[in-house]
């Protein structure tokens, strides 16, 4: 009789994974659907001549930094990335959590915290007063830090990051973005052994607000364009 019963018993368990599978795919889709809102709510998306951190010039910009001058969506936005932490890192793989300035550090820092995680955060440059250092924190030799921005683009001020923390004994391999613009960031990182997880793509980003109407076709091709360019 058991073995009767075993092969469909396999195949209950199988179709059991696929609809699991299944359903964190859906989960996966509302919450980028989510973002796309937020970011339309607010008016993150402009579009015109904007020259990035990286010193490169973009016909659009997303400004992710206004996030927090809305406490509700910077709650939420958190809470995402809190969530898209624990799914696609797991929490057992890092030690510490250290903001990117300018921007990535008020999101590290409520998200250090919902994850009861010690908080770093990297200045731009060495002080030249205090203890003169470039991490502001508690970093011991060998502590696993994940590295958190608001969007990469071409990888550079997270590279910065990541040699600054490693000069001081830390270890990073993980970084966590809101957004990748897809200019190359991803590529120039896994060349220094370092792992992207973005929430989100430019380009499903500009699809989907394309498709509620957000923004024109033209202005879709603005940023597809911008895209292959990287």
């Amino acid at each position: 009789m058991s073995n009767v019963w075993f092969p469909k018993w396999v195949k209950f368990t199988k179709f059991l994974r696929g609809c699991e599978t299944l359903r964190m795919e859906k989960s996966g889709e509302a919450v980028k659907v989510e973002i796309c809102k937020i970011l339309n709510k607010i008016g993150a998306l402009q579009f015109g001549a904007f020259k990035l951190t990286s010193g490169k010039i973009s016909p659009y910009y997303i400004d992710l930094r206004i996030i927090p001058s809305f406490p509700e969506v910077f709650r939420k936005v958190c809470n995402l990335y809190v969530n898209f932490i624990k799914k696609e890192v797991g929490v057992e793989n890092f030690e510490r959590t250290a903001g990117i300035p300018v921007a990535g550090i008020p999101f590290a820092c409520l998200i250090a915290y919902n994850l009861k995680k010690p908080f770093l955060y990297i200045r731009k440059g060495v002080h030249l007063h205090g203890r003169q250092r470039r991490i502001e924190g508690v970093l011991t030799p060998g502590d696993r830090v994940l590295l958190i921005d608001d969007l990469i683009t071409t990888g550079l001020s997270l590279r910065k990051a990541a040699k600054a923390i490693v000069a001081e004994g830390g270890v990073v391999s993980d970084v966590v973005v809101l957004l990748d613009r897809e200019e190359g960031g991803s590529k120039q990182l896994e060349k220094s052994g370092i792992k992207l997880h973005a929430m989100l793509k430019i380009s499903e980003i500009a699809n989907k607000l394309c498709e509620i109407g957000a923004i024109n076709e033209e202005q879709l091709k603005t940023i597809l364009k911008q895209v292959k360019k990287g």
